[in-house]
């Protein structure tokens, strides 16, 4: 798959305008999001996508076009993991809602930038050793076991914990306890102060970062092609802010979501273990040559077994959320009908005593 230079230059062209409209069409007016609004605008980025890899099919033939459909659903599903950390930090720094849409906005705009140094080095990583697919394959199986031996049943948010980054912010920058608007910097006794606006963006687009050490090796885990984990990436975080709003409680409900991805990173971590062995060149395996029985994990069936987990994951976590409700509406009813069957002449035992 070769990609000119000048395909290259229209695609970042083309996010950075995405991110620019979306700004002056939603964002620069502070607001709160109504549901019917998130749900026109997540269908017309997810229509992009699958315009633009539809495009893509056309152009570069079925199989690059099958890595781009399985790499943009896994990135898009790990994308929806990362909104429960960002629903974290956005109560940590007690955002106002009218103002919440502009912070992730922002963050997705760094988050781009960095996942774009990212996928740089990346690639570069994987065309000059090509044992780096052991590395990045570990390192997704350990994910996948950590991801899955995780409580996710507490109903209480995990708490944040600030990154370096932000701690170095707060010990060298001066920054004001309070919100000004949406503004991102105040000036005091002619001082210039920072104010929390700019503290949590920076939360958001640097905690993005930790979610790229998982998402970036998985896509590499389905494509070789840079551009096409570039474009995968580009679609997964543009249409993040809209999600955020659209699924908001449905969050909560998505109890088995972890375990499903986990399953995804664990199986995509299993597939670049194999291609590793396929051109292993490290001396102290098989003897420095490929190991020609490990199998080979078609395109194909990567696609089928990360739609067919994720719609498990979710058709299980809708259920136990609805049997869950049911079970605590019963509970809650059974001491009403406890008392409204109990006998006239009987006192009530909730009866207060005379004297």
């Amino acid at each position: 798959m070769t990609v000119p230079l000048w395909v290259w230059g229209v695609t970042f062209v083309g996010a950075l305008g995405l991110v620019v409209f979306d700004f002056y069409a939603h964002v620069r007016t502070p607001h709160e999001p109504s549901f019917r609004e998130s749900a026109i605008w997540s269908g017309v980025y997810i229509g992009m996508a699958i315009v633009f890899g539809i495009g893509l099919t056309l152009v570069w033939g079925s199989a690059h076009g099958g890595e781009y459909f399985a790499g943009y659903i896994t990135e898009k599903s790990l994308s929806v993991d990362n909104l429960f950390v960002f629903l974290i930090i956005m109560t940590r720094f007690a955002v106002p809602s009218i103002y919440q849409q502009k912070v992730l906005l922002v963050g997705v705009a760094i988050a781009l930038f960095l996942r774009g140094l990212f996928i740089w080095a990346g690639a570069a990583a994987i065309a000059e050793f090509s044992w780096v697919f052991y590395i990045f394959g570990a390192f997704l199986i350990y994910t996948g076991i950590k991801l899955a031996r995780e409580d996710h049943d507490s109903e209480t948010p995990s708490e944040y914990h600030e990154n370096a980054l932000l701690r170095l912010i707060r010990r060298f920058v001066p920054t004001t306890p309070e919100y000004h608007g949406d503004r991102l910097t105040v000036s005091r006794s002619g001082r210039r102060l920072v104010t929390p606006m700019l503290v949590v963006m920076i939360a958001i687009g640097s905690t993005d970062v930790l979610f790229a050490l998982d998402s970036i090796p998985a896509i590499f885990g389905l494509t070789k092609e840079p551009y096409i984990v570039f474009t995968t990436n580009v679609f997964a975080l543009l249409g993040l802010r809209q999600l955020y709003f659209l699924l908001g409680g449905l969050l909560k409900r998505l109890v088995y979501l972890s375990e499903g991805l986990a399953l995804i990173l664990g199986f995509i971590g299993v597939k670049l273990v194999l291609e590793a062995l396929h051109t292993n060149e490290l001396p102290f395996v098989n003897g420095g040559e490929t190991v020609a029985w490990a199998p080979e994990i078609p395109i194909w069936v990567s696609l089928m077994v990360i739609l067919g987990t994720l719609t498990v994951a979710t058709a299980a976590s809708l259920l136990k959320t609805r049997r869950d409700v049911r079970r605590s509406a019963d509970a809650e009813g059974a001491p009403a009908a406890d008392a409204q069957s109990a006998p006239a002449d009987e006192p009530a035992a909730t009866a207060s005593v005379d004297g």
